[in-house]
């Protein structure tokens, strides 16, 4: 699974915004500075997560960006899906319809578990979890029980 720097900056723009008291916008710029997030991305990357309304903004002097909801009802699946689409992307293919045949056919099951287990994990997180550093006990059990690859150097 790759993670686009879309994905990461939607998710550390979205935790920003968790981390201010609700009803108060934050200003892009604002954001931008504190992540390190380039300002013209984040502007592109806030506008798709307002039309999957999980922020809001507001114009003016006092206005900015403000979760739509509470931090504690969007999950980490939700930024995700509203920046890149699905979490595990088969080349565009269901997963349940995948025709692989001969000794390929157990990938499919392969391919589920992935998927269930990424879902598992960004299905449950919250942005509060993540702006509270109070993450469920089975991420930080999993957290834990990384080990980075020995061949690539790649996770």
């Amino acid at each position: 699974m790759r993670v686009s720097a879309k994905a990461d900056y939607a998710l550390r723009g979205m935790v920003e915004l968790a981390r201010h008291e609700p009803g108060h916008p934050v200003k892009a710029e604002q954001i931008a500075h504190s992540q390190g997030i380039p300002l013209n991305f984040l502007l592109v990357i806030m506008s798709q997560l307002k039309h999957a309304r999980l922020v809001r903004s507001n114009r003016g002097a006092e206005g900015g960006y403000s979760l739509s909801r509470a931090a504690r009802d969007i999950t980490l699946a939700d930024v995700l899906r509203a920046v890149e689409g699905p979490l595990v992307d088969l080349h565009d293919s269901r997963i349940g319809e995948l025709d692989f045949r001969g000794g390929a056919e157990p990938l499919v099951e392969v391919w589920m578990a992935v998927r269930s287990n990424v879902r598992a994990i960004l299905e449950t997180v919250t942005l509060a979890d993540v702006a509270s550093g109070s993450l469920p006990d089975p991420v930080r059990s999993l957290a834990r029980s990384y080990r980075p690859a020995q061949d690539t150097g790649r996770g």
